[in-house]
């Protein structure tokens, strides 16, 4: 009957009693099988961790460009992970890393929130922030800006 009508026998259930077959073209429903496949791809976000190093001495302009980096990194929807080297003598007074590391939380808390709390680890101490949106909002809303810019 395949041959006849130009088409494949699938053998969908060989388990069964009797095997279930089916008639249909192989070609095609191993290439609607790839689209699927390249579409769920497409739609899965990747979780990227973008890093931004303080040091515990650093001057309030320097401060506001790394917390503006924060800022933008957070508004794409990546995670930022905010990292306080200490040098020399500063490893005696992590609680100021950790004060600089909450001023930057409380900082960017309208777009980001902490994900991991500050942590000391060996001669740094480090924090993720992570968007309060997730990455599909933001492509979602970029893109209607863009439709209405035109």
């Amino acid at each position: 009957m395949a041959d006849e009508v130009g088409l494949d026998l699938v053998e969908i259930a060989p388990e069964a009693n009797p095997p279930v077959c089916k008639v249909m073209d192989f070609g095609k429903y191993k290439y609607e099988v790839a689209q699927k496949a390249r579409e769920a791809r497409q739609n899965q976000t990747h979780i990227v961790v973008k890093e931004i190093r303080l040091g515990l001495k650093i001057e309030n302009h320097d401060y506001e460009t790394k917390k503006n980096q924060a800022v933008k990194f957070l508004g794409s929807g990546d995670k930022v992970k905010a990292t306080v080297q200490f040098k020399g003598r500063e490893q005696t007074r992590p609680e100021m890393g950790f004060k600089l590391l909450q001023r930057l939380a409380e900082d960017v808390a309208e777009i980001g929130f902490v994900e991991f709390a500050p942590k000391r680890e060996g001669r740094s101490m480090t924090m993720v922030l992570a968007p309060t949106k997730k990455k599909s909002e933001t492509k979602v809303k970029k893109k209607s800006e863009e439709a209405k810019a035109e």
